[in-house]
Formats: structure tokens, sequence, C-alpha cells
């Protein structure tokens, strides 16, 4: 018999052998890194520092950016360590930690997208009511709620996962991911397929249902303003945050409603990309171009740190 124990450590192939395409690769990484970093980071600042941006929207904007930078450095600066050192190898604990770690972020994510939705509803439909509804701290429960799902729903696929005996040692992606590390186990992974897909169209669908219901909602009501200024500020207030859905989304239904395993993993990589590092770049700016708000934030906040400068 086999000893499986042996494969204590796994090897991420990466995006590319070819040298000429790593460099492009790091490059590219490490520029959309530092600007999603910075990006979510400015946004998390303004909202803590600004007076105006102390609204339920933008309480779930901060945490979302927090989220990104969370789901982003799980993921990169490791990845870009290997590039350059040309160390390719992870153990196995350090694989699922970085697994389970970037479904946490990932999924919270999701939920708190859904509930960004419904914060938008509540302000179109029912405006009156809106600070009563969404108060500081239902707010508070509602991101603690998306965090809790989030670790209550990865909680089956840990306790299965450790239970795995490997028969190879390569993965054919840049991070650890579900599919390509369920290919290197020697057990009959077929039910841990079927829960991994049964979970991710719960998670998914269930989400972008709600993320739907609200919008569908919004839209009707918005549809009933009598004037075209009103429903032009109305859907200015949804625009950002529908861009920010639809990319979010897109990619990861793509990404993991699979039934199997050997699906090509050459095009989740490419997806993978778009996740966990252009989109985390994409969002401030959504946000930050298409918000009056945040950048009259961010002016006010760069003209205190000028006059501050100058006095000093």
């Amino acid at each position: 018999m086999r000893n499986h124990t042996l494969v204590t450590t796994f090897i991420l192939l990466g995006l590319t052998e070819d040298p000429t395409w790593q460099i492009v690769t790091f490059f590219f990484l490490f520029i959309t890194y530092l600007l999603s970093i910075t990006g979510n980071l400015i946004i998390i600042l303004l909202t803590l520092l600004d007076s105006h941006l102390k609204t339920p929207m933008y309480f779930f904007l901060q945490k979302f950016s927090f989220l990104e930078i969370s789901l982003t450095s799980t993921c990169i600066p490791r990845f870009l360590v290997s590039i350059v050192t040309k160390d390719k190898t992870i153990s196995i604990e350090a694989c699922f930690t970085q697994l389970f770690a970037g479904l946490i972020f990932g999924i919270a994510q999701f939920f708190l997208l859904a509930v960004m939705s419904y914060d938008r509803y509540v302000a179109i439909c029912k405006p009156l009511h809106y600070t009563t509804i969404m108060n500081t701290r239902v707010c508070t429960w509602l991101f603690g709620t998306c965090c809790l799902i989030a670790l209550l729903a990865i909680c089956p696929g840990v306790i299965v996962s450790l239970g795995l005996e490997f028969c190879d040692a390569i993965i054919e992606h840049f991070i650890c991911d579900y599919s390509p590390i369920l290919k290197l186990s020697c057990s009959d992974t077929r039910s841990m397929q079927l829960v991994n897909f049964i979970f991710a169209i719960i998670i998914l669908l269930m989400t972008l249902a709600l993320v739907m219901f609200s919008y569908g909602k919004i839209i009707s009501t918005i549809l009933r303003f009598p004037s075209a200024q009103q429903k032009k500020k109305a859907f200015s207030t949804c625009s950002s945050h529908m861009i920010v859905v639809s990319i979010s989304y897109g990619s990861c239904i793509f990404m993991y409603i699979k039934p199997s395993a050997e699906e090509r993993i050459a095009l989740n990589k490419g997806v993978a990309i778009l996740t966990i590092s252009v989109a985390p770049v994409l969002n401030p700016f959504i946000y930050t171009l298409r918000n009056k708000q945040v950048k009259e934030a961010l002016r006010d906040v760069i003209k205190k740190c000028t006059s501050a400068t100058s006095k000093q």
C-alpha cells in the first residue's frame, strides 16, 4: 500500500513557466496589489474621518473594503514571493489556511453585497424609516451575521478536508483552491464535489436572489418617481453597487458552480486573477469616481493635510 503521509507539501505551478511572462505577471500583480490596498485603505480612512460619510451605506462600504484587502492579501503576496524566490512549495497546513481564509472573506463579501442592496432598498423605498431601520446597532449586527455565516459555511469543508489523503503534490493553480486540490486526493472526492457544488449554489444564488429582489423593488419604486431628476439621483446612488455586484457574481459563478473538479483549470486562473487582484482595484475607483460625497470627502482630507503641512 502506498504511504500517503509522505505528501506534506504541495507545489503551486503558478500562472506560467515562461521567465518573461513571470516578470510581466509579477509587476502586474504587484502594481494591482498596491493599488487595491491603497484604494481600499483610502475608502476606510475617509469613512472613519469624514462626518458626512457616517451613514449605513458608507459603513458597509468600509467593511467591504476591509474584506477586499483581506481577500487579496490572503493570496497575492505569497504568490509574489514565490515568483521572486522560485520556491513553489507550500505546506498542506498553509495551503488549507489560505483556502479557508479566502473562502471566509469571499463568502462574507457576497452576503455583505446582499446587505448593501437591502440598505439601498430601504433608503429608496422607505426613506422616512431609513434611519430607524438601518441604525448603528442593526448595521453592526448585519455585518457580524455576514461573517458568522461565512465561518459556519466553511465548517463542513474543514471537517471533511481533515480526512483527505493525497497521492500527488502538484496543484495546477497559483493559489490553493478547492477544485485543483480535490484532484490530488487519493480518496473518493465525489461526495465532496457534490457538497461543494450545493454550497456554491446556495451561497451564490441565494445572495444573488436577495440582491435581485432588492433591486427589483428599487427599480419599480424609481420608475414611479415624478421627475427625471429624482430618477437620475436615485439610480446614481445604486449604480456603483450594481457594477460591483456584476463583477463579483459574474466571476465567481463561473468559477465555483461546477459539479466536477475535472473542469479545465486554465480558464479558472484568469477568473481568479479577476476576482482577487483586478476587482479589488476597480471597486474603490468605481465607488469614488461615481460618488460625489466620496470625492468631496477626499478633497477635504487632502486640503486638511496640505494646510497642516504648510503650517509646519
